[in-house]
């Protein structure tokens, strides 16, 4: 007779068949082992929204985590609930939350993202490029396919964005010419996998069953592909996966250090920057608002803050 798979197999085989991320699912086990673990390794189905309500209080009081740190822990544990053990868990009204600060977004100027892209070089600048002038996440960048990229509309397809949306937005012809040469380099790379008898790439969902042979396909290439294979580990198979988020973070980091820029900027801060200077060259917000992929327009509307020049658009009295 065999054995009943453990909690964190039915999660990991739960969140796999919804489609969700590997970091996703690192993210959840990592919370609901330790939501176990806080409860002296009590089984879920024994404990109820008391027991949510002292851990997610444990991490906002003791802990002092981020309102979405903690957010991101209540949503590990409502899957847990609803989607893993099939129970009915109402909403947890008097959890100590952290409180999230309301911040507007760090922009940068004109001059400083160039003084920025100066210190950048080969494909961690044209990420960048594509950051700032495309308006992208850094995954969204990472994940782009060679079809998504369109030099004839000047279009880039952002596929399975934030939540689960496809979407186009510009792709700038500033970058066009290092990109061809880029891709000419990827196809090179990627007919080398090919002949050492590799050549696959990660195929989103069943595609890999319904088109076989689109996983070999140069159109279905990572437009960003990794140095080295690796093993997936999810199926084990060896295959070549887009570069790391965090090698091009450090680069942006190091970047905005070396140009001498004294503000928190990150990769993330390149698409608040294309935002906030696309409304301050006259495009309009419902545009803008697309172009980003934002569900609602007023979240696009924060960029109206920064675009104002000085404090709320007024001119200091010593200056007058």
């Amino acid at each position: 007779m065999s054995k009943a798979p453990k909690l964190l197999d039915v999660v990991r085989s739960r969140i796999r068949t919804l489609h969700y991320s590997t970091s996703t699912e690192k993210s959840y086990t990592y919370w609901i082992r330790y939501f176990i673990r806080f409860h002296q390794y009590r089984h879920p189905r024994e404990m109820g929204v008391a027991d949510i309500e002292a851990f997610l209080s444990f991490l906002a009081v003791e802990r002092n985590v981020s309102a979405s740190t903690q957010n991101q822990a209540l949503s590990s544990l409502l899957f847990l609930y609803k989607e893993v053990l099939e129970l009915d868990i109402p909403w947890v009204e008097n959890v100590t939350r952290a409180k999230r600060p309301a911040r507007l977004p760090v922009v940068l100027s004109s001059r400083e993202v160039a003084a920025m892209m100066s210190q950048l070089q080969g494909r961690h600048l044209m990420i960048a490029q594509l950051l700032y002038g495309a308006g992208l996440r850094l995954m969204e960048c990472l994940r782009l396919r060679v079809k998504d990229v369109d030099f004839e509309y000047a279009q880039i397809t952002v596929r399975n964005g934030k939540g689960q949306k496809d979407r186009t937005t510009v792709l700038p012809r500033a970058v066009e010419k290092s990109l061809k040469a880029h891709l000419s380099h990827v196809r090179a790379l990627h007919e080398q996998d090919c002949d050492q008898g590799f050549g696959e790439v990660y195929m989103p969902y069943a595609l890999s069953r319904k088109y076989p042979g689109a996983a070999r396909d140069f159109a279905w290439q990572f437009v960003f592909p990794s140095g080295n294979r690796s093993t997936d580990p999810r199926s084990g198979v060896v295959r070549r996966h887009h570069i790391q988020h965090q090698s091009v973070q450090r680069a942006i980091k190091k970047a905005v250090r070396q140009a001498g820029i004294n503000k928190p900027a990150t990769c993330h801060t390149l698409r608040h920057s294309f935002a906030t200077h696309l409304l301050e060259n006259g495009a309009d917000i419902r545009t803008v608002q697309d172009l980003l992929g934002h569900k609602d327009v007023s979240t696009t509307q924060i960029y109206t803050h920064v675009t104002r020049r000085g404090a709320h658009g007024v001119v200091s009295p010593l200056d007058r």
